[in-house]
C-alpha cells in the first residue's frame, strides 16, 4: 500500500510538471501567469532528482559508501577536510551559483521566455546537473584531483596537457570577469560592501565555532550564523545612509593621521580600492584551511541566495504577476538590440549557467571532492545543488519577463540603439511593436532612487528592478521599491563573490598539478611554500587582469569580457569529453548516451557559436568583422581625431578576442580528436582501457559520522 501510494504521488507530482510545462510552451493571446514557471520548475526538478539522478547513481556510477572517499584517506586539516554533507551543500551551491543564472537569463529573455526556460529545466536536468554529478564523482574516486589533472590521466598525456592549458586559460577569464561584476556592483554600494566585508568575518567565527568550541552542532551554528547574516544585511542599509562619524586612519607623506568621517563613507570604496582588497581576499581564500574561511561563509551565503529565491517564488505565488514578455519576440532572427546572433546557437551560449555550465566542473573537482564524506553524498550535492541554480536562473527569467517588454529593453539595450534619451528610446522601441512611454522609465527610475534606468547594459539593473517589483508587490508597495531594488542590487554583488574565492583555490590546485610535471613536491596541496607560491600566481593572473580593467575601461578583462560565455560552455565540453571516456574505461558502454548526447549537443554549440564570433559578417556580431568596420571608418575619416586612438584600441581588443577564440577552439578540438582515438581503441578493442582510480580502501567511519569538523550531530 506504502509503495502503491509513493507512485501515485510521483505521478501526481509528473502530471503537474507536465501540464505547467504544457502551459508554458502552448500559452498563446492573454499574458502567462508566472505561477506556472514555478510550478513546473519544482515539479520537474523533483522527478529529475527522483527518478534521473538515482538511476545514474545506480546504474551508471554504482556508488559504493563502503569506499573511504579523499576526506578520510588525506585528512590534511587544510583542504582534505571531512564535512557536514549539508554545509558541503551549502559550500557547493554558493561556490558555482555565481552571476549566470542571474544575467544570462535576463538577457536571453530578448528572445522571449519559452526558449530561455526551457533550456533552463531540460539543461539542468539532463545536462548540468548530470555533469556536476559524474565530474564530482570521477575526482572523488582519484584523490580529488583536477579536470585538468584526470584529462592528462585518462585521455592521454599530450591531450591532457592541452586539456590543462585551456582550461586553466579559462578559468582566468572566468575569474577575471567575475571579479569585474563585483568591483562594479560595490562600488557605489556602501550597503553590499559593508554586508559582504561582515559575512567574511562571521564565517572565520564559524568556523572556530565548529572546529574547536563545539565540533559537529552544524544546527546550532547554522542558527547563530543565519542570525547574524541576516542582521547585517539589515545593518547595512543603515550603514549605507548613516552619516554617524567613525576614526579613519589616512597617510600624508608617508606619515599617518587619524581623523573622522561619516559611516557611509567608510563603506564607499572606490573602484582601485575594491579591486586590491578582491586581490588580497582571494589570496587569503586560497591559503587559510577550507574549514576556516571557505566553507562556511559558502555555507552561510547558501541561505541567502537559496532564500532570497525562495521568497521571490513565494511572492510569485501569492502575487501571481503576469508574464508580459511573449513567449518568442521578433529578435529570434539575431537582429536583438541587447546582443545580436540568432536564438540557436547564442541563447544555449548566453544562457550557462543555471543550465550547464563548465565553471561547475572545476568546483566539482577542485575543492568539494576534498571535502566529501560518502560517495552517496555526491548526488545530492553534485546534481542537487546544480538543480537548485537552476531554479535560480528560472526565477530570474521571470523576474525579467513580468516587466513590460518596453520597460525591459529600455533599461538593457545601448544608447546607440534605442537612444539615449526617455523620448528617443519610447519611439525606437514602441517602433519595434512594444509600446512604451516615455513618463513611464522617467518615473520608474524615481521609484527606485536612481537618476536614470535608461541604457543600464549588462542585465544586473533589470533583473534587479524586476525582482524588486515582485517584492515590493508582496511588501510594502510602491513605498518601498527603491529598498528592494537596492537589496536586489546588494543581494546580486553577494551572490558572485563565493564564485571567485572557490575558483581561485581551484586554480591554486591546478597550477600545483602542472608545476608537479616539472617538480613532484610542487604538487602536494598541503606544502606550503607550493600553495603560497600556486597561490600568487592565480590571484596574480586574474588580478592584474582585473587592475587593468578597473582602471582602463577598454583594457584588461574588458578587452576579454565577450568570451565569457564562449569560454564557459566550451569548458562544460571538455568536462563531458572527460566523463565519457571514464565512463567508457569503466565498461558503461550501455549508458554512455547520458554523458554522449549532452556533449555533442555542446560541441554543436560552441563551435558554431566561436565561428560566428570570429567570421560572421554582421559586425555586430563577428569580431573580425568588427575590428574591419572600425578601421575603414578610421579610413573614411569618419571617426573624429580625439576619438582614433580609443578606436584603435577597440580595433585591437575585437582582433585578440578573435585570437583568443580561434586558439582555445583549436586546443579543444585537438583535445577531442585525443579522446575519440582513445574511445576507438577501446571500442574496437585494439586497446585495453587503463582506469586511474585511486585503489579501494574501506572508510573506518561509522554509518552515522556527520564529518563536521570531526564531530557528529
Amino acid at each position: 500500500m506504502k509503495r502503491f501510494l509513493t507512485i501515485l504521488i510521483w505521478l501526481a507530482v509528473a502530471v503537474f510538471g507536465a501540464g505547467a510545462l504544457g502551459a508554458i510552451a502552448l500559452h498563446r493571446g492573454e499574458p502567462l501567469n508566472a505561477m506556472w514557471f514555478v510550478v513546473a520548475a519544482v515539479c520537474c526538478y523533483l522527478v529529475a532528482f527522483r527518478l534521473y539522478s538515482a538511476f545514474v547513481a545506480a546504474r551508471v556510477l554504482v556508488l559504493d559508501d563502503t569506499r573511504a572517499t579523499p576526506s578520510e584517506r588525506k585528512d590534511d586539516g587544510r583542504d582534505f577536510v571531512p564535512m557536514n554533507k549539508w554545509v558541503l551543500f551549502g559550500h557547493h551551491f554558493a561556490a558555482i551559483a555565481g552571476p549566470g543564472p542571474l544575467v544570462g537569463p535576463t538577457l536571453a529573455a530578448q528572445f522571449g521566455y519559452l526558449p530561455g526556460t526551457l533550456w533552463l529545466i531540460a539543461g539542468a536536468a539532463l545536462a548540468g546537473c548530470v555533469q556536476d554529478f559524474i565530474i564530482l564523482f570521477c575526482s572523488i574516486r582519484r584523490d580529488g584531483k583536477s579536470l585538468g589533472q584526470m584529462a592528462r590521466e585518462e585521455i592521454s598525456s599530450r591531450g591532457g596537457f592541452i586539456a590543462q592549458l585551456a582550461v586553466l586559460a579559462i578559468l582566468m577569464i572566468l575569474l577575471g570577469v567575475i571579479a569585474l561584476v563585483i568591483v562594479n556592483a560595490l562600488k557605489a554600494s556602501p550597503w553590499a560592501t559593508f554586508t559582504l566585508a561582515m559575512t567574511i568575518v562571521i564565517a572565520l567565527l564559524l568556523g572556530v565555532y565548529l572546529r574547536f568550541l563545539r565540533p559537529g552542532r552544524v544546527m546550532e551554528a547554522s542558527v547563530i550564523g543565519l542570525a547574524l547574516v541576516l542582521f547585517v544585511v539589515v545593518a547595512g542599509r543603515w550603514v549605507s545612509t548613516s552619516n554617524a562619524p567613525v576614526p579613519w586612519l589616512t597617510w600624508h607623506s608617508l606619515v599617518p593621521h587619524l581623523t573622522t568621517i561619516p559611516l557611509q563613507e567608510a563603506f564607499t570604496a572606490s573602484a582601485i580600492s575594491l579591486a586590491v582588497a578582491l586581490i588580497a581576499y582571494g589570496f587569503a581564500a586560497s591559503v587559510l584551511p577550507v574549514w576556516l574561511l571557505l566553507a562556511p561563509r559558502d555555507y552561510l551565503i547558501a541561505f541567502i541566495k537559496a532564500g532570497a529565491f525562495f521568497t521571490l517564488a513565494a511572492g510569485i505565488l501569492i502575487v501571481r504577476p503576469q508574464i508580459l514578455m511573449p513567449p518568442l519576440t521578433r529578435f529570434i532572427d539575431g537582429t536583438g538590440p541587447i546582443f545580436a546572433g540568432k536564438i540557436f546557437p547564442f541563447c544555449f551560449i548566453t544562457i550557462a549557467c543555471g543550465a550547464i555550465s563548465g565553471f561547475h566542473s572545476l568546483i566539482s573537482s577542485g575543492t568539494t571532492p576534498k571535502m566529501i564524506l560518502r560517495e552517496s553524498h555526491a548526488r545530492f550535492i553534485g546534481y542537487g545543488a546544480m538543480l537548485l541554480e537552476s531554479f535560480v536562473g528560472v526565477m530570474a527569467m521571470v523576474a525579467a519577463c513580468s516587466m513590460t517588454p518596453g520597460v525591459y529593453f529600455a533599461i538593457n539595450s545601448p544608447a546607440s540603439i534605442v537612444g539615449s534619451t526617455p523620448e528617443a528610446a519610447a519611439a525606437t522601441i514602441s517602433g519595434w511593436g512594444y509600446y512604451l512611454d516615455a513618463h513611464t522609465m522617467t518615473d520608474l527610475a524615481r521609484l527606485v532612487g536612481e537618476k536614470t534606468l535608461l541604457n543600464r547594459a549588462g542585465g544586473a539593473p533589470s533583473l534587479a528592478v524586476g525582482m524588486a517589483q515582485i517584492f515590493s508587490n508582496t511588501i510594502g508597495g510602491q513605498r518601498l521599491l527603491s529598498i528592494w531594488y537596492h537589496f536586489a542590487i546588494m543581494f546580486e554583488a553577494l551572490f558572485v563573490l563565493t564564485v571567485l574565492d572557490g575558483g581561485t583555490r581551484v586554480g591554486r590546485f591546478m597550477v600545483q598539478e602542472l608545476g608537479g610535471r616539472i617538480w613532484k613536491p610542487f604538487a602536494r596541496t598541503s606544502w606550503l611554500p607550493g600553495m603560497l607560491i600556486s597561490s600568487a600566481i592565480i590571484v596574480g593572473s586574474w588580478g592584474y587582469f582585473l587592475y587593468q580593467g578597473v582602471i582602463d575601461p577598454l583594457g584588461g578583462i574588458n578587452s576579454l569580457w565577450p568570451l565569457f560565455g564562449i569560454s564557459n560552455q566550451l569548458l562544460a565540453a571538455v568536462a563531458l569529453v572527460v566523463a565519457t571516456t571514464i565512463l567508457l574505461k569503466m565498461g558503461r558502454v550501455r549508458w554512455l548516451w547520458v554523458t554522449v548526447v549532452p556533449m555533442a549537443w555542446l560541441v554543436v554549440v560552441t563551435m558554431t557559436a566561436s565561428y560566428q564570433k570570429v567570421f560572421d559578417a554582421n559586425p555586430r556580431i563577428g569580431f573580425l568583422s568588427g575590428a574591419n568596420q572600425l578601421a575603414a571608418q578610421i579610413a573614411g575619416g569618419i571617426i573624429p581625431a580625439a576619438k582614433i586612438a580609443e578606436t584603435q584600441r577597440l580595433i585591437f581588443n575585437l582582433r585578440l578576442d578573435a585570437a583568443v577564440t580561434i586558439v582555445l577552439v583549436s586546443m579543444i578540438l585537438l583535445m577531442l580528436i585525443e579522446a575519440l582515438g582513445q574511445w576507438y581503441a577501446i571500442l574496437s578493442r585494439r586497446r585495453q582501457p587503463t582506469l586511474h582510480e585511486s585503489p579501494y580502501v574501506r572508510t573506518q567511519w561509522a554509518e552515522g559520522f556527520s564529518g563536521a569538523a570531526h564531530g557528529d550531530d
